[in-house]
């Protein structure tokens, strides 16, 4: 196989993905898989829908058209605010988007009146990570709004955290999610006629889904990075009874030698950069793959035992390879994080490789590990 490459353990996604559907199930929140990192691969579509997913989410419209082409007929979310440049786009492929802004919701109404189609409208809410969102107290108006136009229907809420700034999920911005909820569903005479769905957020729901908290109205949760990593984005740890080596990237070693630690020369600004200034530990068996910061976030990649990331250039990889010297030609393989894996999917010079047969039943892979209650 060609190198550098990244290499999807379908199996070990469909087992990540049917996991955390039936945990969250028996909490009534259903899972909105996320296309994303693996820029809309169908490969990857047809696994979360065999895992019992029901809808798709991705942020390019140029991904959903992906998934289309390839047959893909789940339900899918443009999970970024629709650009009114591409609404034509959104409301031919797109079931469903998130929107914050009147003006695009508007213009879908339009557009999907001149295309005889219905559009579903969830509506984002700033819950403080300050990213996109309506601030609550401009929520009722807006749904308002919604209501009023033909051809796009209200379907519900949503919200996003700990993106920005980190800001996570915890009974007081679900609750306040939850409030808002009820206050545009209740009916002149007391009673609640629920909306179709409150998206509460992310992977980084996670914890506070399982903690034992009142869940409130919450009913969905949009998932990528736990199903790919099996990680939680919080803490980056790993989640219990899920595989967290699904996705490895693999590079080639272009040179090997013994080179010192410490840089000698006037020391200046690097490509990328102040320059990092290593400490003196003397000589080092030192190796360089081909790749670097245009194909990978170097800082995301967590090498094999007794190997160090020393950093990168545009194409080249530095390593200590610890205790002994690697063979020119040979590959090393690491565990990329989120950050690590978008820029490798969206590298053209890493090869993407798909393994497993997502068209059987026999998806479980052999040795799964134990199921955490």
């Amino acid at each position: 196989m060609s190198a550098p490459r990244i290499e999807i353990d379908l199996d070990k996604i469909f087992h990540n993905a049917k996991t955390l559907v039936a945990r969250l199930k028996t909490h009534g929140i259903s899972v909105t898989g996320i296309t994303k990192a693996c820029c809309g691969a169908p490969q990857l579509a047809r696994v979360l829908v065999h895992a019992g997913i029901t809808s798709l989410g991705d942020s390019r419209i140029e991904n959903i058209e992906h998934m289309r082409k390839a047959g893909i007929h789940t339900p899918i979310i443009l999970v970024r605010a629709p650009m009114i440049s591409q609404i034509d786009r959104v409301v031919a492929a797109a079931d469903v988007s998130l929107n914050t802004e009147p003006d695009v919701i508007c213009a879908l109404s339009r557009a999907a009146c001149k295309a005889g189609k219905q559009h579903g409208i969830i509506l984002m809410v700033e819950l403080g990570d300050l990213r996109e969102g309506l601030m609550p107290c401009d929520v009722d108006k807006t749904v308002k709004i919604v209501r009023q136009l033909p051809n796009v229907n209200f379907i519900g809420l949503g919200a996003n955290l700990a993106c920005r700034n980190g800001i996570s999920p915890d009974n007081d911005n679900m609750g306040t999610l939850s409030d808002l909820a009820n206050q545009i569903d209740r009916t002149k005479d007391g009673t609640i006629n629920p909306m179709s769905v409150v998206s509460g957020g992310n992977s980084s729901n996670l914890d506070w889904a399982f903690s034992g908290s009142d869940i409130g109205r919450i009913s969905n949760l949009r998932l990528g990075e736990a199903i790919l990593l099996g990680c939680n984005p919080l803490h980056r740890q790993p989640i219990r009874g899920l595989y967290t080596d699904a996705i490895r990237l693999t590079a080639e070693v272009i040179e090997s030698k013994i080179k010192p630690t410490k840089p000698w020369g006037n020391i200046a600004q690097t490509t990328f950069g102040p320059s990092s200034i290593a400490h003196d530990d003397g000589d080092i068996f030192q190796a360089i793959l081909a790749i670097g910061q245009q194909d990978v976030d170097p800082s995301g990649l967590r090498p094999p035992d007794g190997i160090e990331v020393l950093g990168a250039s545009s194409d080249h990889l530095v390593l200590n390879t610890g205790t002994k010297q690697v063979r020119v030609g040979s590959e090393i393989t690491f565990l990329p994080d989120y950050a690590a894996l978008l820029r490798c999917m969206t590298s053209p010079y890493v090869d993407k490789a798909y393994i497993g047969n997502v068209e059987t039943s026999h998806l479980i892979p052999q040795a799964a590990p134990a199921f955490a209650s």
